[in-house]
């Protein structure tokens, strides 16, 4: 960075490798002009920054026949003129590419926008959510470490550890409800070496504070990993709250159409990445596919605009439902009765569509009959397309998963898509009045 230059100026310069044949993209930015050029206001600098990266980012025309859509290197190898050549390269390096288990210039291109939006050094791209989620777990545990794990986490992550890595490797979970911090100091043992935390978590998406839970960490030394695919990046940057890793499963909202699977890990920690994508990555082999990562590319250039439209289509549908004489309680960030509203208005910028919620009558077999009465919400998992569905997550669920989670197994978890928030609305209203013939 030039000397004196503050935060503003670096981005005008930053941006400046955007422009192309004379046509800059900062037109439209609100700020002023002074003595020292264009300054964006303060508050919306982040913003513009984040729809750069989602817009142009990596997208150097030139280096493509002038095309606005970069092309899909769909090579499995890339070879040199001379034994010294390609001895040189560093596969983490910018554009130095050998063998596409270790990089893919479509994935880096990728990695490229996702480091930037989640203001990272590095992002490393996996086939999966769960990939990457068990390359962050390889990277910074050994045979014999604990973990600290919120209960409401992803049922498959908790999973790994007690088929996988308990029984084979020697590790131990504490779990812990997230939102008490003394909770966490009292769980923290000697072999601690990772916190896994979701905000907001699976299921009643309740808030835990990132940052006073990354001061923890840092001062008792051990990582923190956050999957942050409910919100993305648009809404919440757990990295600049202190915490060590973020995952998103991107065959949610960044990708955004229901037809690819990936995950990426981000950290602001070079030497961290370094090894999940020379040792995790490349040696089990979990890199995504060139034509998978450029949908997700694709999905990348409408995920502020769509994760906006579903924030106000998610909001209008929790209110309906909170006002329903049939509804007991409805779990959504959005609700000005979320009982942590005030974390959530410190490190929170929006909402997601999803949400959960029980019915007065508690019998699950009346919450089936809803879910199955609806029409435009498709009875499947996962999330983040076009589609709206809606799931039963505990109606088969064991005693102790159920009780972990804290709530009955006629809890009805929604995802609201884009067919609007009149007809979602309306879909839910007429299931509710079936419920009272």
């Amino acid at each position: 960075m030039p000397k004196n230059e503050n935060k503003n100026e670096k981005q005008i310069r930053k941006c400046a490798s955007y422009c192309t044949r004379g046509i800059c993209f900062l037109i439209g930015i609100s700020g002023q002009t002074t003595e020292k050029g264009f300054v964006m206001k303060n508050e919306d600098f982040e913003l513009e920054q984040d729809l750069l990266a989602l817009t142009h980012t990596g997208d150097e025309y030139n280096r493509y026949m002038n095309a606005v859509v970069p092309p899909i290197f769909m090579n499995s190898l890339h070879a040199y003129d001379s034994v010294e050549e390609y001895n040189r390269v560093d596969v983490f390096a910018d554009d130095s590419f050998i063998y596409g288990r270790d990089g893919n210039p479509t994935v880096h291109l990728l990695e490229r926008k996702i480091a930037e939006l989640e203001h990272g050094s590095r992002a490393v791209v996996f086939s999966s959510g769960m990939a990457a989620f068990s390359a962050a777990v390889m990277a910074t545990c050994k045979a014999g470490s604990h973990v600290i794990c919120m209960k409401n986490t992803y049922v498959p992550a908790q999973r790994l550890f007690s088929t996988v890595l308990g029984p084979k490797f020697g590790m131990t979970v504490t779990y812990v409800d997230g939102t008490d911090l003394q909770e966490i100091e009292d769980a923290v043992q000697d072999n601690t070496d990772l916190m896994l935390l979701e905000s907001p978590a699976t299921y009643i998406f309740k808030v835990v504070d990132l940052k006073a839970i990354a001061e923890i960490a840092h001062r008792r030394g051990f990582k923190t990993y956050i999957d942050n695919s409910c919100l993305t990046p648009v809404f919440q940057k757990p990295l600049d709250l202190g915490i060590d890793i973020v995952m998103h499963t991107m065959s949610k909202f960044m990708g955004g159409h229901s037809d690819i699977i990936g995950g990426v890990l981000v950290s602001k920690d070079e030497e961290l990445m370094r090894t999940v994508m020379t040792q995790e990555r490349e040696l089990f082999g979990g890199i995504m596919g060139p034509m998978e990562a450029w949908l997700t590319i694709r999905g990348l250039r409408t995920l502020e605009t769509r994760v906006r439209t579903l924030q106000n289509t998610g909001i209008a549908v929790a209110e309906f439902l909170e006002q329903q004489e049939q509804v007991k309680k409805v779990y959504y960030t959005g609700l000005k009765s979320h009982p942590q509203a005030d974390i959530i208005a410190r490190q929170q910028k929006g909402h997601t569509s999803l949400m959960s919620f029980e019915l007065v009558d508690e019998n699950p077999e009346t919450a089936v009959k809803l879910a199955n009465s609806l029409k435009l919400f498709l009875k499947g998992c996962s999330w983040g397309g076009h589609e709206s569905l809606a799931i039963m997550p505990l109606l088969h669920e064991s005693e102790e998963a159920v009780a972990k989670v804290g709530v009955g197994r006629g809890l009805i978890r929604i995802y609201c898509g884009l067919e609007g928030s009149d007809n979602l609305i309306a879909d839910l209203e007429q299931g509710l009045k079936r419920l009272r013939v």
